[in-house]
């Protein structure tokens, strides 16, 4: 059987979660999966974006896998979920079909993709229902802050984009 060379890839937004570990127990279950599977992951292809929102497709250690996938580097990339390697599923569609056309086999731990038309379809949903959510979420939040401005209970100027 021949060597998988994979690479992980790992994402934290805020320090908050940076101290919680959240980037090393995502890494600890990756490498978990990769050795369960018998892929080879190398310290250079350890991927892991700290402080960089998954809304944006320009951060450094993205930009990196892109590269390593582009040139044939690797065969496998673990992922925790579709939404941790981008927050729009527009996005995520783009990054998973740049890496399948490199050669480079996508593996999200919490569903496998690609398995059947329905199982694609069911990934669309809920990652288009989650990206709704968070939506509301902004808006929600948004509309929080102006309240709270306009009341008096914080300065106009904070916390407000």
């Amino acid at each position: 059987m021949d060597r998988i060379a994979a690479a992980l890839y790992a994402r934290v937004l805020s320090d908050g979660q940076a101290r919680g570990n959240t980037v090393a127990g995502q890494l600890a279950e990756l490498r978990a999966r990769a050795a369960e599977e018998g892929a080879v992951i190398t310290p250079e292809h350890g991927y892991v974006d700290e402080g960089y929102s998954g809304a944006t497709l320009v951060r450094p250690a993205l930009e990196r896998l892109r590269d390593a996938a582009a040139f044939g580097e690797i065969d496998r990339l673990y992922v925790h979920a579709p939404d941790w390697l981008a927050r729009r599923y527009a996005y995520q569609v783009l990054l998973v079909e740049e890496l399948r056309r490199a050669g480079v086999e996508v593996a999200f731990l919490n569903r496998a993709i690609g398995g059947s038309a329905e199982d694609d379809l069911l990934l669309q949903v809920q990652e288009m229902i989650a990206e709704y959510e968070r939506a509301r979420i902004l808006v929600r939040g948004r509309r929080g802050r102006r309240h709270a401005a306009l009341s008096g209970a914080v300065s106009a100027m904070c916390g407000m984009p």
